[in-house]
């Protein structure tokens, strides 16, 4: 049970980082050259790959695995919460959603006004797409080591992430598009959830708590905090509705 969700949350996880470095790409492919943003969408991935396969082997070797444990879920639990917030404001109305089309548009903007070079490597461009590559690729790269280095399947960590970057990857190299249609805030929401659960598990785990339920404890988490988010998500707009009801009755 938990490696299925193990799997399942690096790859949603993965994906919605993933679509917004290929938001990044996309603009400086259109605006600086293709050659441009692949050469500093690679290297990032290459970087990337270099800092996981380093850093995986030293945690799982060198590290306790009880402390490893609860530092994890401690920082999963931070990580988690942060995700779960946002999408709770956005499902609820007090947050916009985020629209990969107009981030799209708005990068080709701002990268459209300096000199292109479409056969040879634009600086401004190649950094740009270093950076949003790596940035984005680094909350991957957290969820892959952290979820490997706690349940001892870097295996699957990593496969769901490989799968969620393949995916994506290719989707945009067919259609020269930011992924706008993806249901990004429901993603965010289910993994957010699913980080707190794992989050919860493991930290629990590292101060001694023996689960009763032992693995399928995840999936009651998992149940639990999304039940909790559901309803903090309906009193949240009941509010509003209440709130914007009174305001059309004052006079």
């Amino acid at each position: 049970m938990s490696g299925a969700l193990l799997l399942l949350t690096s790859f949603m996880a993965s994906a919605v980082e993933t679509v917004e470095a290929l938001t990044i790409v996309l603009a400086v492919g259109l605006t600086r050259g293709w050659r441009t943003a692949t050469t500093g969408a690679v290297l990032a991935v290459l970087t990337l790959a270099l800092v996981v396969s380093a850093l995986g082997p030293l945690l799982v070797q060198y590290v306790p695995i009880d402390a490893l444990r609860l530092v994890v879920g401690a920082l999963l639990l931070i990580f988690g919460l942060q995700w779960l917030r946002k999408a709770i404001l956005r499902a609820s109305g007090l947050k916009a959603l985020r629209d990969e089309e107009e981030a799209f548009r708005s990068g080709v903007a701002q990268l459209a006004g300096g000199p292109t070079h479409r056969n040879t490597i634009d600086w401004t461009g190649f950094v740009i797409a270093f950076k949003g590559v790596f940035l984005e690729g680094l909350e991957v790269a957290f969820i892959v080591l952290t979820f490997g280095a706690s349940s001892g399947r870097f295996g699957l960590s990593a496969s769901g992430a490989f799968f969620a970057v393949g995916i994506v990857a290719l989707a945009g190299a067919a259609i020269h598009r930011p992924l706008s249609r993806m249901p990004e805030n429901t993603i965010k929401f289910m993994v957010g959830i699913m980080l707190t659960a794992f989050g919860t598990f493991w930290g629990g785990e590292g101060v001694g708590i023996e689960w009763a339920a032992g693995d399928f404890t995840i999936l009651l988490l998992v149940l639990f905090y999304g039940a909790v988010a559901g309803l903090l998500v309906t009193a949240i707009k009941r509010r509003n509705v209440h709130q914007g009801h009174q305001l059309g009755d004052s006079p």
